[in-house]
């Protein structure tokens, strides 16, 4: 069906006009996003108001509210009968905002037309300071990444400094951390029956703040472990590092403790995790009745970028069991596999192809890490008693199911459907799990039928895979295997390809300023990649996001499981230094790396990257070649 001709009342509503609609004066929730409302399963407003919905609420939601007026748009729908549902939206605000070099972005790729400035700094916080001061007898309940990142005793790399739990500075009543579809039917379910919210503190996955001098609700089934208080993190760094421990291995176990820490005359309390999400649990969230795209409201303002490159995907499963140390997907959705239904997952196909400028491709097939869809450990009971953060580093467990013969199957059958053309492989894989020498789990070939499948049919041009860095010593830091396992899978991809007569370049994706990498280190792996003949694209510098191993060893200096110190580099001159060696091929960039090479005492690595200043008269055709489109685009600007 064409947007146009769907009535208003298949969304949500987002004003007061669309409530009456729908017959309502007053709702029982009210939702505040940073993001446009997108309905969509890729979107957690859209989430969360589909299960109040099908839960038998009725709910209304207030999208990137102006906070600069008279607050009109908070005061729209007026109280709401049980709470306030805030998110910064899918991103952390700060991140969304502010570039690795802390620079403000141009753009928002969660607002129509891309626009930036459509949501506060740390807008969480500022929704719900606003909603306390316009309604302080409403709970207020925060949730989403932002909140679930911020919930303990954190550091801010924007500000600087360590902040406390969300919790304190917002003045929220309740916290939802992690994917909140499990605590949050929960949730309702209680309310519905007549439990007032303030009794909802004995739900799992909530944080919520109370007096130092009151009891802690009681239940027989959880230990409590107490971390140092944010006053003593606050004095001491290796507190900090150490209580960053304490609460990733709690947030990936499946029987976890509570945890407890001091805030002033204050006690933060987090709850455990609900075990990972069942296939009928996650299926029952994604078969919810999405009209799978943005709010007409949005359409003279422009297309909504994070809608634009989603739309045509498909999410077969949340978690990721890598755990690097720089990356926050584990710590919001946890190490543990939830994998979609076969059936829930086609159904999808179905609704997809049907949407009206649906041209016969699928973006993507995949999830945080494309390839590890229906992976989990072969006896549970282990996976009870784990606690490691990762299921691969350094060497993959045992009992860890990793057969890819799952998607492969799967593959072929969405390959099969009459309205698909070609469904892509474009979320990223992780390629060590397709290495026989890193991963043994081989003696069917089903590495091989999967790798087989996936670059006959399934890549867009070019392959994303993300080695981050060739260092085996940052490597470690990063919890990411040696780079030699990425040579033996290009080995591997580049024969197929061959094979089959593909040109469907592997593209890696690298990262500079990590903990642990020095000059030397992003030397050497400009010369690898140089040798390996890559022209890399795809880089980032490293930005210290909350609740990751690598941004407590940037703020403490130590690594958090063994104290061990760690150097970072932190001044935006020598962020920058490390950066240029991505694009040592670029004439104004060679002058400053030798000079930062000398100054790190490799003056031999200056000869091997860049040749001796009297071999760069004659330029490779490729570089020349590159200079030319990079001369024609400038003129065009011009």
């Amino acid at each position: 069906m064409n947007p146009s001709e769907r009535p208003i009342t298949d969304w949500l509503p987002i004003t007061k006009d669309e409530l009456q609609k729908r017959g309502l004066n007053e709702v029982d929730v009210v939702l505040v996003s940073g993001d446009a409302y997108v309905d969509h399963p890729a979107f957690g407003t859209a989430v969360i108001g589909r299960i109040l919905e099908d839960e038998g609420f009725t709910v209304a939601i207030i999208a990137q509210p102006n906070w600069k007026d008279d607050l009109r748009d908070f005061k729209k729908f007026g109280k709401p009968r049980y709470f306030f549902g805030v998110t910064a939206g899918c991103m952390d605000s700060m991140v969304n905002h502010y570039t690795a070099n802390k620079r403000l972005r141009s753009t928002d790729a969660y607002t129509p037309g891309g626009k930036s400035g459509f949501r506060p700094d740390y807008a969480t916080r500022e929704y719900s300071q606003l909603l306390k001061q316009l309604f302080p007898d409403v709970p207020v309940l925060i949730g989403g990444i932002e909140a679930s990142l911020r919930r303990v005793t954190h550091y801010d790399y924007w500000s600087n400094q360590l902040m406390p739990s969300i919790l304190v500075d917002s003045g929220a009543d309740l916290l939802v951390y992690g994917m909140g579809d499990q605590p949050l039917r929960d949730m309702l379910r209680l309310l519905k029956k007549g439990v007032p919210f303030e009794n909802l503190r004995t739900l799992k996955q909530v944080a919520f703040l109370q007096s130092a001098d009151e009891e802690l609700p009681k239940n027989r089934n959880w230990e409590t472990q107490e971390l140092a208080s944010h006053e003593e993190c606050l004095q001491d760094k290796l507190k900090y590092a150490a209580n960053f421990k304490t609460v990733e291995v709690e947030s990936n176990k499946w029987a976890a403790d509570r945890i407890i820490q001091r805030v002033g005359d204050q006690v933060l309390v987090i709850n455990p995790p609900y075990k990972t999400m069942t296939e009928k649990e996650i299926d029952q969230s994604f078969d919810l009745p999405y009209t799978r795209l943005p709010h007409p409201k949005y359409r003279k303002r422009g297309p909504i970028p994070a809608f634009e490159m989603i739309k045509f995907s498909i999410n077969m499963h949340r978690g990721c069991f890598g755990g690097c140390s720089f990356c926050t997907i584990s710590a919001h959705q946890g190490k543990f596999i939830a994998s979609r239904s076969e059936k829930s997952i086609l159904q999808e196909v179905d609704q997809v192809v049907e949407q009206h400028d649906f041209k016969g491709y699928i973006s993507d097939l995949g999830g945080p890490s494309a390839n590890m869809y229906r992976m989990k450990g072969i006896d549970e009971s282990i996976c009870a008693r784990c606690t490691s953060p990762s299921c691969i580093h350094p060497v993959i467990c045992n009992n860890l199911d990793t057969s890819h013969t799952a998607m492969t199957q799967l593959y072929k059958k969405v390959d099969q459907h009459p309205k698909v053309k070609k469904a892509f492989v474009g979320s990223g894989i992780r390629y060590d799990l397709l290495v026989d020498d890193f991963n043994k789990n081989n003696q069917d070939g089903n590495h091989d039928a999967y790798i087989e499948q996936l670059v006959t049919r399934h890549v867009s041009g070019r392959l994303k895979v993300a080695p981050e860095h060739t260092s085996d010593a940052t490597l470690r830091v990063m919890r990411k295997p040696s780079f030699k396992y990425f040579h033996k899978f290009k080995e591997k991809y580049d024969a197929i390809s061959a094979k089959h007569g593909l040109n469907q370049p592997l593209v890696p994706y690298f990262i500079s300023s990590h903990p642990g990498c020095d000059d030397a280190d992003m030397a050497n792996l400009a010369i690898e990649t140089k040798e390996m003949g890559f022209q890399l694209e795809q880089v980032q510098d490293f930005t210290p996001t909350p609740m990751t191993v690598a941004t407590v060893i940037y703020y403490s200096g130590v690594h958090p499981y063994t104290l061990k110190p760690y150097k970072t580099v932190k001044r935006r001159e020598e962020k920058l230094n490390q950066r240029q060696f991505f694009f040592w091929y670029k004439r104004e960039n060679q002058a400053n790396i030798r000079k930062t090479l000398q100054k790190a005492g490799k003056p031999e690595l200056i000869d091997t990257l860049l040749g001796k200043p009297e071999e760069l008269k004659e330029v490779p055709k490729w570089l020349e070649d590159r200079r030319k489109k990079e001369n024609q685009g400038r003129k065009k600007k011009r």
